[in-house]
């Protein structure tokens, strides 16, 4: 299936799959099953964050990202899996970087760190994320870290080249997670950088040292409150390889220095530009809306998205901003810390949000879990954006403990029921969803090409989890990707809508989702019993826009056509 391009500003790629057969009509979502096929994949990866039986300090209970990324564009999509680090190597200098491992197209993996040329480096590995910054069509890398972060170029060939110098992004402070969009619309990826806390090496806080270094009447690490924040930073892509911190020029500027965590690029007020949210560790949110004239106005708190339904700052973390139910409206998840629940903000329209969690049914699922990764996502192709996150506690000692909680927690899926509910299914979801890690990052893509969306969950100090969608379902489903012009090469930023009969839905094409990671940037859209799409739209970055019915001979295509 393709689109031929309707301006030469822009034009778009697309892998469209059709399942032939009706879907049943059962009263209520069909649950996807997740298989772990981890050992069987290929994938041989153990992460190291400090000592997994105690973590003496904050640094090592964060970190594990891992992201999702066609390096070599040959149509399937490739895993990297950052390493952390221990305290001695951080001090030397001497840290692990990251694997990554190649999708042979087969359910397998091979591992090709070694001639991709990744180095060990002066940072510990926290997070990833990637963007074509430089418009040549291979996806790029850029590694957060406690200490220096790291941009590397995609050659082209398997390999790449640390440019991080000569970009001028190597941050050297505790950056967590980043994400590229093109704020200014100039057809180039600019770069956010979500820094955390100041961390001095030298005086670092002994556990149960202070006011915040106890939990649950037992000694724990210290933080995040008591250490001082570090500053946010956004880069401007100057179109030549390197980048300017344009923070205070731009306002969006970390003037308090709150400890971000978690940051995701999105159109939240449908107005045609990309604005900015950014999940804070136990102090108010972010949300930088675009001017659209290169500048941005922080509205977090005005807008209901600072803070909690009850006029609380949570400890906020992973973050998505999607259109769940279907009505036009961007709407916003972020994942939250034991003790709390995960904050689903419904958008009202006029740029008022509202906390429906309790209102949606997600509410009454949490106290004890603590998430990390997260994403909307249609599972189970129905045309209904579904909620996946990942689970794990900061504190080892409560896997053995007389407490409730546990270090090893499984993750949490909800489906959309279609009437601003959702139902957890979690332990219906097969037996890869049962398995209890401390997980942290997640990536969510179509591994396999099968026309669902598959998981693989970065675990502390532990090997990832590979998860296959299993669907028994027979819903139809079609895949774009986006390829820019005059707008970015990625079309990070593009929003798609799929017009099936009397549903709508919207997709925008990012990279950064959750926290720590990086996901498929193709566009997914489940449709449910239709075998074909009434309308497909495509807002370009650029402003462009262009349309295309996809009928079932052309959604059945099983190869890609360039136009």
């Amino acid at each position: 299936m393709s689109l031929r391009p309707a301006h030469t500003g822009a034009w778009l790629l697309a892998v469209a799959l059709l399942i032939t057969t009706s879907r049943s009509n059962s009263p209520e979502p069909a649950i996807p099953h997740f298989t772990d096929i981890t050992a069987s994949s290929g994938i041989s990866f153990h992460h190291i964050n400090g000592e997994a039986s105690e973590k003496k300090y904050i640094f090592e209970a964060k970190g594990g990202g891992v992201g999702a990324f066609d390096f070599d564009n040959d149509g399937w999509i490739d895993i990297l899996l950052v390493q952390g680090s221990t305290l001695e190597r951080f001090r030397q200098g001497d840290n692990p970087g990251p694997s990554l491992f190649r999708n042979k197209g087969d359910g397998t993996f091979e591992d090709v760190t070694q001639k991709a040329g990744f180095k060990r480096q002066a940072g510990w590995g926290m997070g990833v994320t990637f963007g074509d910054y430089d418009n040549d069509g291979f996806a790029d890398i850029y590694l957060t870290c406690l200490g220096p972060n790291i941009l590397y170029r995609n050659n082209g060939n398997g390999t790449f080249t640390d440019v991080t110098v000569k970009a001028g992004v190597g941050d050297r402070r505790w950056t967590t997670s980043a994400a590229f969009g093109d704020y200014d619309q100039d057809g180039y990826l600019d770069l956010y950088v979500c820094n955390y806390l100041e961390m001095n090496l030298n005086h670092l806080p002994a556990r149960g040292s202070g006011q915040f270094c106890s939990y649950l009447g037992m000694p724990v690490f210290c933080g995040p409150r008591g250490i001082p924040g570090a500053a946010d930073v956004l880069y401007h892509n100057n179109r030549d390889g390197t980048f300017t911190d344009v923070s205070e020029k731009t306002g969006a500027v970390d003037s308090k220095r709150l400890p971000g965590l978690g940051a995701v690029w999105a159109d939240i007020d449908n107005d045609g530009d990309l604005d900015l949210y950014v999940a804070n560790d136990a102090e108010p949110n972010y949300l930088f809306l675009n001017r659209g004239n290169g500048t941005f106005e922080e509205k977090a708190l005005i807008t209901g998205l600072a803070l909690s339904g009850d006029a609380r700052a949570q400890a906020s973390m992973g973050v998505d901003i999607a259109d769940y139910d279907n009505d036009g409206l961007m709407d916003v998840f972020s994942t939250h810390f034991a003790g709390d629940y995960s904050t689903l903000y419904h958008n009202e329209g006029n740029l008022v949000w509202e906390d429906v969690t309790l209102k949606s049914q997600l509410r009454k699922t949490y106290g004890l879990l603590v998430g990390w990764g997260t994403r909307f996502a249609d599972f189970n192709n129905d045309g209904w954006k579904d909620i996946y996150h990942s689970n794990g506690h900061v504190y080892p000692f409560l896997e053995s403990s007389r407490f409730e909680e546990r270090y090893n927690q499984p993750g949490t899926l909800f489906l959309n029921q279609m009437n601003g509910t959702f139902l957890d299914v979690s332990s219906k979801a097969g037996a890869g969803m049962q398995v209890r890690k401390s997980a942290r990052g997640v990536a969510f893509a179509d591994f396999d090409n099968d026309g669902d969306i598959d998981l693989i969950v970065a675990n502390m100090n532990d090997s990832p989890l590979l998860l296959r969608n299993d669907r028994s379902d027979s819903n139809h489903w079609i895949t774009v990707k986006t390829l820019g012009r005059k707008s970015n090469r990625d079309g990070i930023g593009a929003r798609l809508t799929a017009v099936t009969g009397k549903l709508q839905q919207i997709w925008e094409i990012k990279r950064t989702v959750g926290i720590y990671s990086a996901s498929d940037p193709r566009a997914h859209f489940g449709l449910g019993s239709y075998d074909r799409v009434d309308l497909l739209k495509v807002r370009w970055p650029s402003g462009r826009v262009e349309e295309q019915g996809l009928r079932r001979e052309t959604l059945s295509a099983r190869h890609l056509q360039r136009h």
